[in-house]
């Protein structure tokens, strides 16, 4: 045989083999985790409960896991007064979460709920746990600053965002506080992450309105600015129910993906979340999976087999729902 025409053969062979062993990183990411010690859900724990109890097996099946930490777990300060609720999460609460999820997103309306001193301590309880924070620190650098995760040589960065009231505890120089979602400081932060060499960047932005099931103006222009910008994949919370969900030049868009533990909501909206598997390879998000998850009574997940959430393959320009059988 020609050595050409073989090397013709061979060249694609070599290159389908390389790619069917290229190395998937899974990773799960849950919404809002409330485990405050006034509400249900920290009293559930303090009662001996796990409210992670009935989607643990679900969650192992990715390779790491993430939550939005929606609380102080610190032990200094005051309650906001100027907030209808501030939330504090107890110690052995924050061993509970510690327990499933290796990291957590800070960017969110309720981490300065009692001040910057208990949000270090924060910080620091939940590294003292083995938790990786990210979308806060103790400056306006650390804030910033993206979380790493190497998962079997793929480093994925995280990124998070408030979007949100209070303003005020963002972070300053040289103050202690969340990232603020300002949109030419996402892009530098996005470029700053693939220099220092993560593979892949995914933004979470702590955003929208509450109750709200379908995105705003607003949301839809900032993440498609952070695609844009080169993040990879946008996956939002905070407006406490599931929002739509979008593809923009080929990037995966979830808007918000509501609550996870939570407790003083009634309506479905509000009791509905999902657990979003994304899986990665070295050039981006390769598929979406979801899980459907009901909250009862105490604020607890627990899986839905009998609805679907949206699911995605990298080539596909749109999200369709994920078989029942998932």
């Amino acid at each position: 045989m020609n050595i050409f025409k073989l090397f013709a053969i061979l060249i694609p062979w070599f290159a389908s083999a390389a790619w069917a062993e290229a190395p998937i990183a899974k990773i799960a990411f849950v919404g809002d985790v409330m485990l405050a010690e006034t509400e249900g859900t920290g009293r559930f724990v303090a009662a001996g409960g796990n409210p992670f109890g009935k989607v643990t097996p679900i969650l192992s099946k990715a390779d790491l896991r993430v939550a939005n930490f929606e609380s102080s777990a610190g032990t200094q300060g005051q309650a906001d007064p100027h907030k209808p609720y501030s939330f504090r999460t107890s110690q052995a609460a924050l061993a509970t979460f510690a327990s499933v999820f290796e990291v957590a997103g800070l960017a969110n309306n309720h981490a300065g709920d009692y001040g910057r001193s208990d949000f270090v301590e924060t910080l620091q309880a939940l590294k003292k746990l083995g938790v990786k924070p990210f979308g806060g620190g103790r400056n306006l650098a650390e804030a910033h600053q993206a979380a790493v995760l190497d998962i079997k040589g793929i480093k994925i960065a995280l990124l998070g965002y408030l979007d949100f009231f209070p303003r005020w505890f963002s972070a300053a120089p040289d103050q202690a506080g969340v990232a603020w979602l300002d949109e030419d400081q996402v892009a530098w932060d996005i470029s700053r992450a693939k220099a220092e060499g993560a593979d892949l960047v995914v933004v979470l932005p702590h955003w929208g309105v509450e109750h709200d099931l379908v995105a705003n103006q607003r949301q839809r222009r900032l993440a498609k600015s952070m695609i844009d910008s080169g993040a990879d994949a946008v996956l939002g919370g905070h407006p406490h129910v599931v929002q739509d969900h979008e593809v923009y030049k080929g990037k995966p868009i979830v808007y918000s993906l509501g609550n996870f533990v939570f407790d003083g909501f009634e309506d479905d909206d509000n009791l509905t979340g999902w657990i979003l598997f994304a899986d990665f390879d070295r050039t981006g998000v390769a598929s979406l999976t979801t899980q459907v998850v009901k909250i009862d009574e105490v604020g607890s997940p627990a899986p839905r087999s009998d609805q679907s959430g949206p699911c995605w393959r990298r080539g596909d320009t749109k999200m369709s729902p994920c078989p029942s059988s998932r």
